[in-house]
């Protein structure tokens, strides 16, 4: 008992000289307290001023960005080639040691084991840089390997379901390669890839140069010179483009051509001011014009653009008038006392040559004066083992199997919103020459075949849909135009039938006794 009683005292005395003594001890905690943060404070300040100067020295290294810099302006170079003897390859092997030197990934690639329907989308988000080293070949088309990338390029240009900026945001350079002594045909494969690639939204990095195999002509005597003094001025960009400064090329000149100050007489050819330039115009025009009475009205109201709903009164007013004038001209009055005459002058064919031209370059293939076929982005889809359009979701239609086409390019409106730039006719009833429904069915058949042939042995393609591709099992008479307008749509459709090939019609319609 005595023995607790002093340790209860003992501890009781304890607490009242910790009570009395409150006030020191609430003041060396609050000095604790006080140093660590200011320690803490100093420790992270210091490590911030050490770490500052390594990310300044390490975010340029010869004049580019590397990996560890927060802000990457050009993440990779990919490098493109289409060779058929081997020096665009060579070229390209060699432009990839020159930018593995700055720092930056490369990747060199042979078109023809790239597929661009499927990867070339990603590079407009993935901040790298595409070359395109593309040689010119026999009668001025592209080499066997590039010949299946250029194809499908030209056809998303010229196709009115492919958006204009399906390829914005993607930075390219072109160096063609060509032989100056075929005049004709002197680098027209590099022209046509600058401009597809423009077409579709892409940004140049530089302006196109064009090699020539012609020592004669070739501005550093071979081809081998004009690679080098351009790889030389590729490199200086692509630096720059790492620093994060803006090229000099806004990428919205005219007609696909570079107009950049002091840029275009240094580095294109004269040969670009002759036939590519006519070329680029003639695209122009024939996208523009689709009829001599539109020609007409345009020329008249004074505009080439879209007009407002409200002028198209003045519009209509100024057709009617040339169109009166035209005939008066051709001695329109005789035509009209003479019945005969005027059935002959109507029974023309309804596909002019400049309409023609327009067409094919758009992938249409043309069947007489007034089909056509084309293959389909939901066939090309399920040739690779992919998703098929809305009439394999809901009838079983398989895509790959189906022929898109039409008996008739015309179509009976002529929208301002339309976006198949109007290069069809136009014409509320039958009034040209007419193909015979059988001549119609078998080139129409043998047209896509002939296309489905193409992707034998492309990327991507499974060789099981390859071979059931070229028996058509279905018809989308949806392509273009109005296909009910066809005189004879009842026996081209019972002759599908008959070649067991089932057939599906799109109408907007406006003809409800065809229709009936």
């Amino acid at each position: 008992l005595d023995v607790s009683m002093d340790t209860w005292s003992y501890f009781r005395t304890c607490l009242a000289s910790i009570w009395l003594h409150r006030f020191y001890i609430y003041s060396a905690v609050a000095l604790g307290i006080s140093l660590w943060i200011v320690i803490q404070f100093t420790t992270s300040k210091t490590k911030k001023k050490v770490t500052e100067p390594v990310r300044t020295e390490d975010k340029l290294v010869n004049g580019c960005a590397t990996p560890q810099a927060k802000e990457v302006y050009v993440a990779a170079v990919k490098i493109f080639y289409g060779s058929q003897t081997g020096t665009a390859k060579r070229f390209a092997k060699a432009l990839a040691e020159a930018v593995t030197s700055l720092n930056l990934p490369v990747e060199v690639i042979n078109m023809g084991d790239y597929d661009p329907d499927d990867c070339l989308a990603e590079e407009t988000t993935s901040r790298n840089v595409c070359v395109f080293l593309v040689a010119t070949y026999t009668d001025g088309q592209p080499t066997e390997s590039a010949a299946w990338f250029c194809k499908w390029l030209e056809e998303a240009a010229n196709d009115f379901r492919v958006g204009k900026t399906y390829l914005k945001g993607l930075r390219y350079a072109v160096f063609g390669l060509g032989n100056s002594v075929y005049v004709d045909h002197y680098n027209t494969v590099g022209r046509r890839v600058d401009r597809w690639l423009w077409m579709l939204g892409a940004s140049r990095v530089m302006t196109r140069t064009e090699g020539d195999c012609n020592t004669v002509q070739s501005r550093h005597g071979s081809i081998e010179g004009d690679f080098e003094a351009w790889k030389a001025k590729f490199l200086t960009r692509l630096q720059a483009l790492c620093r994060g400064e803006k090229k000099p090329c806004s990428g919205k000149c005219k007609k696909g051509k570079c107009r950049s100050p002091g840029k275009q007489n240094k580095e294109s050819s004269d040969h670009e001011h002759g036939a590519s330039e006519h070329e680029n115009t003639e695209v122009e025009e024939l996208f523009e014009t689709s009829s001599e009475e539109e020609a007409d009205a345009e020329e008249a109201a004074g505009t080439n653009s879209v007009v407002d709903v409200e002028d198209l009164g003045n519009i209509m007013g100024h057709m009617k008038k040339a169109k009166s004038e035209h005939e008066l001209q051709d001695g329109g009055v005789g035509r009209r006392e003479n019945p005969g005459r005027k059935e002959e002058e109507e029974k023309r064919e309804m596909i002019t040559p400049a309409l023609r031209d327009a067409l094919t370059k758009q992938g249409y293939k043309l069947i007489g004066s007034h089909s056509g076929v084309k293959l389909c982005r939901w066939t090309k889809s399920m040739l690779r083992g992919r998703g098929g359009c809305y009439k394999h979701t809901f009838y079983g239609i398989e895509s790959h199997r189906c022929m898109e086409a039409t008996p008739s390019l015309a179509c009976a409106n002529k929208c301002v919103f339309c976006w198949r730039h109007h290069t069809n006719p136009v014409g509320t009833e039958w009034r040209w020459k007419m193909d015979q429904p059988e001549v119609i069915l078998q080139e129409a058949i043998e047209n896509h075949q002939n296309m489905i042939k193409q992707f034998r042995g492309v990327s991507g393609v499974k060789a099981a849909r390859f071979e059931e591709a070229l028996a058509v099992k279905h018809c989308a008479l949806s392509l273009v135009g109005e296909p009910i307008m066809y005189p004879q749509i009842n026996r081209f459709v019972r002759l599908l039938h008959q070649h067991s090939i089932s057939s599906f019609l799109v109408t907007n319609a406006q003809f409800p006794e065809e229709i009936r």
